[in-house]
């Protein structure tokens, strides 16, 4: 089985135990390990897949306490460096009543943003492996050439390229800074997974069509089009494959589109596809892909926090004999 490797950051959320409160009136919090990379690579991990997360920590207790989570998951943490010169990143969140949330990040800088191009190494790339990347890292900071040198070895090895631009805007100085860079590393990958509440601002067009056509450009051919509780698109230039989303009473929506799209790579990864035989996968077999993540993700968000609630692949396969 090929493996999947995320590259970004790495951070502690403190989700609140209470949900309907803002911010500045949550009393207690639980901590977590997060970050939308790595909560794909514990989701890849978890399932049984191969995982490997490129970031650096701090040489700190929250460092230590995200690799004493995932590390005994399976995910490869070989990669991972430690820093004194700067800290691992915190999250603060909040919980609205139906579980979606509200994020102030402590993150200038964190540890993560210093991992350097450098620090990439092409002999973690071999041929069918995937290599998946988010938006947040693609700041002004050093990771983000680390992103560059990983997509290049990613290309020159024949890996596969996913990208989720999980937008998080407080992160950033100014709107049109995330989409700019969202813009500029799109067309390097070649799949592209993204919500519904994402698309207009990362294309600029309200037509729902015209948006997703416009992803499909440069060497993207597959986007992955998740609309919540409205359930999952795979979609290329020739059709659109539609799967329903399971009915589920949602406690915290965190981690669930990273359990998404870490649940559809590890089918990826398992069926060691290329890119031209994802594209021209038949529908029974993309509709199982989606079944399957979808599945994953509903499991997911009737738990608190990401890594902690992502679920077993017998638990997946149960929830779909429910169907």
């Amino acid at each position: 089985m090929k493996k999947v490797i995320a590259i970004g950051e790495a951070l502690i959320d403190f989700i609140p135990h209470e949900k309907g409160r803002a911010l500045n009136d949550v009393e207690n919090f639980l901590r977590v390990p997060g970050g939308a990379p790595l909560n794909v690579a514990a989701a890849v991990a978890k399932l049984g897949g191969k995982s490997q997360m490129l970031t650096k920590l701090g040489q700190d207790g929250f460092g230590d306490a995200i690799l004493n989570e995932v590390k005994p998951l399976g995910v490869d943490v070989s990669r991972i460096s430690r820093t004194n010169e700067a800290n691992t990143a915190l999250a603060f969140v909040s919980l609205r009543e139906d579980g979606e949330r509200d994020f102030s990040f402590y993150r200038n800088p964190s540890a993560d943003m210093l991992l350097s191009a450098e620090e990439i190494c092409v002999e973690d790339f071999n041929e069918k492996d995937i290599l998946h990347f988010c938006s947040v890292s693609l700041i002004d900071a050093p990771i983000k050439e680390a992103h560059r040198r990983a997509i290049e070895i990613a290309k020159e090895k024949g890996c596969l390229i996913s990208f989720d631009p999980n937008v998080r805007l407080p992160l950033w100085k100014n709107p049109e800074d995330c989409r700019k860079a969202i813009l500029e590393f799109l067309p390097l990958s070649n799949i592209v997974k993204i919500s519904d509440e994402e698309l207009e601002f990362i294309t600029g067009i309200k037509d729902e069509k015209e948006a997703l056509d416009f992803l499909l450009t440069g060497d993207v051919k597959v986007i992955i089009y998740t609309k919540g509780t409205n359930g999952a698109e795979f979609i290329t230039k020739e059709r659109v494959i539609f799967s329903p989303s399971f009915k589920v009473s949602a406690q915290d929506t965190t981690g669930a589109g990273d359990s998404f799209i870490g649940s559809l790579l590890y089918q990826v990864a398992e069926g060691e596809y290329s890119l031209e035989q994802l594209v021209d996968l038949s529908e029974e077999k993309v509709q199982e892909i989606l079944t399957f993540s979808n599945a994953t993700a509903a499991l997911t968000v009737c738990k608190k926090g990401a890594i902690g609630a992502l679920p077993l692949k017998e638990e997946v396969l149960a929830k779909i004999s429910e169907r």
